[in-house]
């Protein structure tokens, strides 16, 4: 599998120049493809190796990827193909998507991508090595999501009283979901192995608790769409407040709970789409197997996103009453404040 081939060793980045099919060294009756390639940097940078592969291979002539060089004892020279090397179209894609967000978004936009490096640096610098250090997954996840909240919401909405409530939204929806996680991953036994990369954790000498980083990734997970609802609810109470100013705590909260239903209908379908879509090719080997829609989803592998895609909807649906509920009583109480008359000089 490309990117776990020597996980040990340093990956060096290399140029294809040339492609020849031969018969393969393992088996003469086989055909395999001999890559020349020559690598751009350490020890062998600029020499000729040869790099052997099988026919269903993707890489062609004038590819750039990434190899694994060993000496062997005998002083021979084996080379292991890593992963493509990517790094320049990616970076290209990064700079379209800061461009149209800043186009968009103006000053906010600005704040939403501060905010998107912050919550990067955060689970980089805070969560990760938290993790690794065998810290409690779902303590860990809750102080980062917390932490995310609260920087990337103020960065990208500004320091008012709107950005505090929808704050306060998102952290009481999350939570919801973590409550609901936690009762769902221990009843349906979900044990959070299901998912190879914990196996390599283990091999690597991590100590994870398998059960933990599921849960805390349900949470962080969630986040993300529920600031997005919290966000547009209270944004919507403030401006039906605006445009009927005499408007009621319980009439206001009404008519943005109208409005949240919309906003979750489309929304719940596009966070089970998502989860679909990932899943796609899991979900084609489980049906050419001829198994049933039944017996799939209750394998850990589907089951534990069947409970994270319910479990953030659950939680999705909980952040519009909460949102609504507190936008509606504070945009009330600030323009009661507002509203009330000076007492009259005592003559």
């Amino acid at each position: 599998m490309p990117g776990l081939v020597a996980a040990e060793s340093d990956p060096v980045t290399a140029n294809v120049v040339d492609r020849s099919f031969v018969p393969c060294s393992y088996d003469p009756l086989l055909g395999c493809y001999t890559f020349t390639i020559m690598p751009r940097e350490g020890d062998f940078a600029d020499e000729r190796l040869v790099l052997d592969q099988p026919l269903e291979t993707t890489i062609s002539d004038g590819d750039t990827i990434l190899v694994v060089i060993d000496r062997l004892g005998d002083g021979s020279v084996v080379v292991s193909f890593f992963d493509f090397e990517r790094s320049t179209p990616l970076l290209l894609l990064l700079l379209v998507f800061v461009a149209v967000i800043v186009a968009f978004g103006g000053w906010r936009g600005v704040g939403a991508l501060a905010g998107l490096v912050v919550s990067l640096l955060i689970i980089g610098a805070f969560a990760l090595p938290a993790l690794l250090a065998g810290s409690n997954s779902v303590a860990v996840a809750l102080v980062t999501a917390s932490v995310i909240a609260f920087v990337a919401l103020f960065l990208a909405h500004g320091f008012d009283v709107s950005t505090a409530v929808a704050l306060l939204s998102t952290l009481a929806a999350l939570g919801v979901t973590g409550l609901l996680a936690l009762l769902f991953v221990w009843w349906s036994n979900l044990t959070g192995l299901a998912d190879e990369s914990v196996g390599y954790l283990d091999v690597l000498g991590a100590s994870i608790d398998p059960r933990g980083l599921l849960l805390a990734g349900i949470l962080i997970g969630s986040l993300g769409v529920l600031d997005d609802v919290t966000v547009t609810q209270v944004s919507a109470v403030l401006e039906l407040k605006r445009a009927a100013p005499h408007a009621s705590v319980n009439e206001l909260y009404q008519r943005g709970v109208r409005i949240g239903r919309d906003h979750i209908s489309s929304t719940v379908n596009t966070l089970f789409l998502a989860y679909v879509g990932a899943s796609l090719p899991l979900l084609l080997l489980f049906r050419q197997a001829g198994q049933t829609i039944g017996s799939v989803a209750t394998r850990e592998i589907v089951a534990v996103e069947v409970v994270r895609a319910l479990v953030g909807s659950i939680g999705l649906v909980s952040a519009v009453p909460i949102s609504t509920y507190l936008a509606a009583h504070v945009v009330t109480l600030g323009a009661d404040e507002t509203a009330t008359p000076a007492a009259d000089p005592v003559m």
